[in-house]
């Protein structure tokens, strides 16, 4: 089992950057693949980024390429993600979760989740 926990959220304006943290309890946690989603204002939620077992094994939603990168350390039982040059349209409450195996987009694939960081950008 793993049990996400995410960190990191605040108030930034127009094109700043931040950094989320994701600690995960379980001493598995380096065999889960994590994944990022983000739930805006009055929206469904949706998937952000994930990372896999190999940490060259990510996959991004197309808004975000090139301006987040995901990241995990192991050691320290963590997922990283660097959101750059960040919009408005980031504002959001960002999420963390866990799923046994590769890396995948569809929520209901993710068993363990996060309670979640608020992320406001403003413009």
């Amino acid at each position: 089992q793993v049990r996400p926990v995410e960190s990191g959220g605040g108030l930034v304006q127009a094109g700043d950057s931040m950094r989320l943290s994701c600690a995960a309890s379980g001493r598995l946690f380096s065999t889960y693949a994590m994944g990022w989603f983000r739930q805006a204002p009055g929206k469904e939620r949706e998937f952000v980024a994930a990372i896999g077992e190999i940490p060259r094994d990510t996959d991004y939603e197309d808004s975000v390429k090139g301006r987040f990168t995901i990241s995990r350390d192991n050691a320290k039982n963590t997922v990283y993600l660097q959101m750059n040059s960040l919009r408005p349209e980031d504002t959001a409450v960002h999420y963390c979760a866990a799923r046994p195996g590769e890396v995948g987009r569809e929520q209901g694939q993710y068993n363990y989740w996060g309670q979640g960081t608020e992320v406001a950008v403003s413009s």
